[in-house]
């Protein structure tokens, strides 16, 4: 009796309502930019090592998304990345104990990070034409923005489990304060995850050119309910920050911040309805676990799972070595699958067109119901 709550939507709660109008997909445009970078699809990679290698980063970018490097993953560890990759698959397939995979990543993250490492990545990646986005925790951002800066990279990606404008040091040191640190770059930031108006608002104040909403919660991610008790009802939450993005838009006469969705996306109906909620673009991470140049071969995790003493993730295999499409296939298409899982940019342009709308933006006013 003494305590409220909140009704709140997944977004398996909600469906897209068509309007009375219809469009050829071929008049479609689901190009998204942000600052002065411009993508012909509005996908990003989760920044996790299963999914992102600079490789990886070179293809989705190919494709029209943005691969985001791990900053803090086995790319600025190891410098046979790939290697140790392998000997972690080879003990989550054949390890009877379900967490000796864990207890593996996290040997391999206990290596020290290689700044060195890290700038050949990301030199690699801007080399190959393709834009260079690296992501990095509140708590080693300071620390480590500066080698990027140097090594070329042009978008950076401030990203936690839960982030706020204010990250107070472990200790009580010296905290981040976003506002001062995005302050005194020449890069765009994007900052998250967040899930609610307020906090979202808070770190559009920062000067962060894009605003992640969602923990990337998967099957596989035991943040949001078993480790923390915190979950984050996805349609809500980007309905919430795209009022935040329009309360900031007429507070500072016209800035624009981008909303970006990410968790629970998982297939190309999960993706047109975040876009139809108010996000700009989308994180993408079991999605792109099952393409054939996935590093992770086939098995998804995220970077809090590889955390010393509270991993908040399990290994997840996604894909078999069998059943592998190439991340052409996942993003681009053509698809043979009837379920949304390939071909995600043709079903988004299908579902923009059936509803009328021939851009993303356009799309972000396609009318909602809520599935009783």
């Amino acid at each position: 009796m003494g305590r409220t709550a909140r009704r709140t939507y997944e977004l398996d709660d909600i469906s897209i309502v068509p309007s009375r109008r219809t469009r050829s997909s071929k008049d479609v445009s689901t190009a998204w930019q942000i600052d002065a970078y411009r993508f012909g699809a509005p996908i990003l990679s989760h920044p996790t090592d299963a999914l992102m290698s600079p490789d990886t980063a070179i293809e989705l970018g190919r494709l029209g998304g943005l691969g985001v490097l791990n900053g803090e993953g086995l790319w600025a560890r190891h410098r046979d990345a790939d290697d140790k990759l392998a000997a972690l698959r080879d003990v989550a397939e054949n390890d009877p104990d379900p967490r000796a995979a864990v207890r593996f990543l996290q040997q391999l993250h206990a290596q020290k990070i290689d700044t060195g490492l890290l700038a050949e990545a990301v030199s690699r990646i801007r080399d190959a034409g393709v834009t260079a986005a690296v992501r990095v925790s509140p708590q080693h951002a300071a620390e480590l923005t500066p080698s990027l800066i140097k090594a070329g990279v042009e978008l950076l990606v401030v990203h936690g489990t839960i982030i706020s404008a204010e990250h107070v040091a472990d200790g009580g040191g010296d905290p981040l304060n976003l506002k001062t640190f995005i302050a005194d770059l020449e890069v765009p930031v994007i900052a998250g995850g967040v899930h609610d108006h307020r906090t979202a608002l808070h770190l559009m104040r920062t000067g962060a050119a894009g605003v992640i909403v969602g923990y990337g919660a998967t099957e596989g991610s035991t943040t949001t309910n078993d480790v923390l008790g915190i979950g984050v009802p996805m349609a809500t939450a980007i309905a919430d920050a795209a009022a935040a993005r329009r309360d900031y838009l007429d507070e500072t006469g016209g800035r624009y911040v981008h909303v970006l969705a990410d968790g629970d996306i998982n297939t190309s109906g999960d993706l047109a309805k975040a876009i139809a909620c108010g996000a700009d673009a989308v994180v993408l991470g079991t999605p792109l676990a099952s393409a054939a140049s996935a590093p992770g071969g086939g098995w998804y995790w995220t970077p809090p799972a590889a955390h010393p003493d509270t991993p908040r993730g399990a290994m997840l295999q996604i894909a078999t070595p069998d059943d592998r499409p190439t991340l052409e296939q996942i993003i681009l298409g053509p698809s043979d699958d009837p379920f949304g899982e390939l071909n995600l940019v043709g079903a988004l342009r299908r579902s923009m067109a059936k509803a009328g709308y021939n851009d993303l933006k356009e799309f972000q006013k396609v009318g909602l119901s809520v599935r009783a």
